[in-house]
């Protein structure tokens, strides 16, 4: 009994390649800094978002999600315009919330990844605004049918990106 459980335990543990953890975010930063250029209405999509929620909700290790989602939101502050640390902050707590999720709840499924997506999609959105109007006391407006688009937008892409990521872990 204890041998089973030591077994199945060990068939659930996911890791990436160390080339995979460093790339993939790598990817998302560049695309989500060129992309818009080209394409104004990639503007909507936040890539390094959905790159924190699939490895916080993969690994499931809160620890990870946070160092995730700092280090992820920090590079993303240094190639925009927001103030250093505003992504970083958010994303760290985003990395932390669905890294606790992620060990309760099965998140291998699509609907649920999409929905997960969804809401905190707009808790960065959210935390983003928070920061930005209330420590650092910037005036900014809240706009509603674009943040219902960029959660919509983000959910949709995350369905194709979380089977494209699920392609390149590994289970040991």
């Amino acid at each position: 009994m204890v041998m089973r459980s030591l077994i199945s335990r060990r068939e659930q543990e996911i890791t990436f390649h160390p080339v995979v953890l460093v790339m993939v975010p790598v990817v998302a930063l560049l695309l989500q800094d060129y992309l818009p250029h080209l394409f104004p209405h990639f503007a909507l999509l936040d890539l390094p978002l959905l790159v924190v929620i699939y490895f916080a909700i993969t690994l499931r290790s809160p620890i990870a999600g946070t160092l995730t989602g700092a280090i992820i939101g920090m590079l993303q502050d240094g190639q925009s315009s927001h103030p250093i640390g505003v992504n970083g902050m958010a994303k760290s707590i985003i990395g932390y919330a669905a890294a606790s999720i992620g060990v309760r709840i099965d998140v291998e499924n699509s609907i649920s990844r999409m929905l997960l997506v969804l809401v905190f999609s707009m808790a960065n959105s959210v935390l983003t605004y928070l920061i930005e109007r209330r420590l650092l006391g910037f005036e900014m407006q809240w706009l509603w049918l674009h943040e219902i688009a960029r959660m919509m937008v983000n959910a949709v892409v995350a369905v194709g990106l979380f089977w494209f990521l699920d392609r390149l872990r590994r289970k040991g």
